[in-house]
């Protein structure tokens, strides 16, 4: 322990293209959605978080709203440093005449480039970090669950973030064979989009197609507790007038079954790449799925369907890769890898 130990503050960050969440103490400190709100003369941040999004889709000319991630990685360089600064800040760390050295962990998705790895790691040191090692989703998502990663024994961890899922194989400690796809909780929400536009004449909102998808979202047309009729609130396509209309969970279950399709398509391939001793465990232990997409009803039941496996839905799935980077802060060599 060195003499400034004490101005050393550790803290584990789940980077999600929806979602940042930060572990700081074992607790999740920070969970905010990852969003930005910037004046387009001067180019300074008014909101960050829940207040950003309360913005998004109703701002005027001189205001926009910035999501700095898409499908995982960073499409905006200076909101995702003025976002990870900002949302840092929102801990609170209380000695203020120095500001504190970070450790940071950070949780990337598997299938990025070095390139968007090196720009992960530059937004974290802007926004202050002093040291700082990356961890890949899956292997995040399944230390958050409860899996013994560095046991012998094959698992398989699904995790559907908002933009990308992570199919991928797990034993002693890494990442055995990986499948990384750029459809997700983001995508179902533009089906829904689109779907409401097709099939009712209506437009709607980003914010309001991911309330559709949380309130009536399905996977399977026959659910055993369906929930009730949605009202959604839109403008008429024809008229321009806003207008009401009632959808129900088989109309969105018809809707999302096609980007759901290429996320089964994805976990068939990942097993067909499993060397067979792996298989063999995965037969036993199942498939576990976490992130906000394994919400979504019914899709456990559709992905058993369609594998014949157990399929184990993670207890809080949307925290499970923030608790899994959080351990990993603690086993800082062990399950996390450097930037060269």
């Amino acid at each position: 322990m060195g003499l400034f130990s004490f101005l050393t503050k550790e803290i584990a960050i789940d980077l999600g293209t929806a979602n940042v969440l930060i572990i700081h103490d074992d607790k999740v400190v920070v969970d905010e959605p990852s969003i930005v709100a910037v004046e387009r003369n001067t180019g300074k941040v008014i909101a960050v978080g829940k207040k950003a999004m309360m913005m998004h889709g109703k701002t005027h000319d001189n205001i926009k709203t910035i999501r700095p991630l898409r499908d995982g990685v960073i499409a905006d360089f200076q909101a995702a440093e003025v976002m990870i600064r900002e949302m840092i800040k929102m801990i609170g760390f209380k000695n203020t005449l120095f500001p504190p050295a970070l450790k940071m962990v950070i949780c990337i998705p598997s299938g990025i480039t070095e390139v968007e790895e090196r720009a992960v790691k530059d937004s974290a040191e802007q926004a202050g970090a002093k040291e700082i090692r990356l961890i890949h989703e899956p292997m995040a998502a399944a230390i958050g669950i409860g899996i013994d990663v560095l046991e012998p024994t094959g698992n398989m961890i699904i995790d559907i973030g908002g933009g990308t899922s992570e199919i991928a194989v797990i034993a002693l400690g890494g990442i055995v064979n990986n499948t990384s796809i750029r459809i997700a909780g983001d995508d179902l929400t533009y089906d829904i989009e689109e779907y409401m536009r097709k099939q009712h004449n209506i437009t709607i909102g980003e914010r309001t197609a991911e309330r559709i998808k949380i309130e009536v979202g399905s996977a399977l047309t026959e659910l055993e507790n369906p929930p009730d009729d949605y009202a959604v609130h839109g403008r008429d396509l024809l008229t321009g007038i806003p207008k009401e209309i009632m959808v129900n969970y088989k109309e969105i279950a018809a809707a999302l079954d096609k980007s759901i399709s290429k996320i089964e398509a994805a976990v068939l391939n990942a097993l067909e790449n499993t060397p067979p001793e792996l298989s063999a465990d995965i037969y036993r232990t199942g498939i576990y799925l976490a992130g906000g997409g394994s919400l979504l009803r019914g899709l456990d039941k559709r992905i058993h369907q369609k594998t014949k496996l157990p399929v184990h839905v993670a207890e809080d799935p949307l925290r499970a890769v923030a608790r899994g980077t959080g351990i990993a802060l603690k086993n800082f060599e062990e399950f996390t890898f450097l930037i060269k």
